[in-house]
């Protein structure tokens, strides 16, 4: 799909509000949810929509499908779920933030290597600028860092990119709230018995900690999700994973405005460089149809089996 017409600035504007989504998670995460519970936290942010939406398609994967599913469960949620909490509970959201916005270079590392989409020198530039710009909104002298918080937070974010480079290629066979219900449920399945080992239940929640873990399962992963795969499917990877920028400005203006942090001019110009890279990221990012393979391995899956199982 073009970018530059009624259509394609539409379909950009409402992938946009995944990241802005997901820049509200640090809030609900440290003022809503049960403390120093970041396993807990990944597997009630995806099993329980994920077994939702299952229950209501009652459709299971077949051929192929099986293993891609589990590989993109596991990078989508499986493991960057987890690796995204432990970062929240262990860094400030300011190096968190700064590290996520490597995202753009990981997407275009990757999808050089994956879908041949050579690099230009333009999307390059970009992707390092937006990094400073994140690095002036958020980070400040007292910014302490947490090295298992790191390892967590560039772990979680490159198995991120992986995993939006292979469902370009791949592309899906099956509509968008199912396809998000495989994964979901994978990843939750794979975290939960190591949940209940290494964490264990709380030993209380509360309606404040339902209310968290509702918000982030129902519009962070559910909704969010299946507007992030459109956007995946129909615009250029480059161009969506510059929109993940929004994710940190989201972050930081919560923050000003229900946790009375400072908002500083050098904040106010790191917001400007990181809008003006997402703007332009869009600019660079040329117009390009779907990997050649996808809708033909798609194709190719559903014809090897055209009795599909049911739960």
């Amino acid at each position: 799909m073009k970018l530059f017409t009624p259509r394609g600035i539409l379909l950009l504007l409402v992938t946009a509000l995944t990241p802005i989504s997901w820049g509200t998670t640090y809030l609900v995460t440290t003022q809503f949810l049960p403390p120093d519970r970041p396993l807990l936290a990944a597997v009630m942010r995806a099993l329980p929509m994920g077994l939702i939406l299952l229950a209501f398609f009652r459709r299971l994967p077949h051929g192929i499908w099986w293993w891609r599913v589990v590989v993109l469960g596991l990078l989508n949620f499986g493991f960057w779920f987890p690796l995204l909490f432990v970062a929240a509970y262990r860094l400030p959201g300011g190096i968190s933030a700064t590290v996520a916005a490597g995202l753009p270079l990981i997407a275009i590392l990757l999808s050089w290597t994956l879908l041949k989409e050579r690099p230009t020198t333009a999307r390059i530039v970009l992707g390092v600028v937006a990094i400073a710009g994140v690095g002036l909104l958020v980070l400040t002298s007292k910014a302490h860092l947490d090295p298992i918080g790191l390892f967590a937070a560039i772990t979680g974010i490159t198995g991120m990119g992986l995993a939006t480079v292979l469902i370009k290629r791949w592309g899906r066979p099956v509509s968008l709230p199912l396809f998000l219900s495989w994964q979901l449920v994978v990843g939750g399945l794979f975290l939960l018995p190591i949940t209940l080992l290494v964490e264990g239940l709380p030993p209380s929640v509360n309606w404040i900690n339902i209310a968290g873990f509702s918000y982030l399962g129902f519009i962070g992963t559910g909704i969010a999700y299946v507007l992030w795969f459109r956007g995946i499917e129909r615009l250029p990877v480059t161009a969506v994973t510059f929109l993940n920028l929004l994710s940190p400005i989201t972050a930081t203006l919560l923050g000003w405005i229900f946790l009375g942090q400072d908002l500083t001019l050098l904040q106010l110009l790191g917001a400007g460089i990181v809008l003006v890279s997402v703007l332009l990221g869009q600019l660079v990012s040329a117009p390009q149809q779907p990997a050649p393979d996808a809708k033909a391995e798609v194709s190719r899956s559903l014809a090897s089996d055209n009795s599909p199982a049911h739960v």
